[in-house]
């Protein structure tokens, strides 16, 4: 059996709430009372109890933190790390604060519903591998745009990505020193780009991210059937 490694939990949230059209962040807004955030970081702390928790929020957002803390019943440890200018630069101020020689998961603070299993999937196959991708199938017809036409896509071919990417701390630290380009759109692009191969997971359709005023809906839909 592999040596366990310790968890690091790099929490990215640096939405603005303007596709949802309302002043205070998409990440911090109401699901059935208590912040989106706060369903991601009870997910990992639940899967795995002693794992180093790290949030990084925009500067001008990190005055939020205290309610937040507030939403949950039992005092919670959480690292609090101020945001860069894009993804790429956030992920990387987070990285600090990771425990050595840890599996690291990366994951959007708008997706909150993540199961034990999926964490629990990707923690091992990281370890095994290296890096832990959890994808979906991408049921929709996608086309390609060229300059005048479109092509249509194989969509067997393709994936959709999803969050929390996993990666050994020594890959995701290699990764990140890198200087950035505007292809890295998650860490996945970055390891890649670094020479390292991804391995892919099976990843969840529950695993939505909110990001507009319909997936909140559908979040609470969801909260909604889990009661049931």
């Amino acid at each position: 059996m592999m040596q366990a490694s310790p968890v690091s939990v790099v929490l990215v949230a640096g939405g603005k709430g303007l596709r949802m059209g309302n002043a205070l962040p998409k990440q911090f807004l109401p699901l059935q009372g208590k912040p989106i955030l706060c369903y991601a970081i009870q997910a990992f702390k639940e899967a795995f109890p002693n794992a180093q928790l790290i949030l990084v929020l925009p500067e001008e957002q990190l005055s939020y933190s205290n309610m937040l803390l507030q939403s949950f019943e039992e005092p919670i440890e959480l690292t609090i790390v101020s945001g860069g200018a894009t993804r790429f630069h956030s992920v990387q101020n987070g990285l600090k604060a990771i425990l050595p020689h840890s599996i690291v998961f990366v994951h959007d603070g708008v997706r909150p519903f993540i199961e034990s299993q999926l964490l629990h999937t990707c923690y091992q196959k990281a370890l095994e591998t290296g890096t832990a991708i959890p994808v979906i199938p991408v049921t929709d017809s996608i086309r390609q745009l060229q300059e005048q036409a479109s092509t249509a896509l194989d969509r067997n071919q393709l994936k959709a990505v999803q969050t929390p990417q996993a990666f050994q701390s020594e890959i995701i630290l290699k990764a990140f020193e890198q200087d950035y380009t505007e292809l890295f759109t998650d860490e996945a692009t970055v390891a890649e780009q670094a020479g390292f191969t991804l391995t892919l997971v099976e990843g969840s359709k529950q695993n939505i991210k909110i990001t507009t005023p319909e997936d909140l809906l559908w979040a609470e839909f969801i909260l909604q059937q889990a009661k049931q």
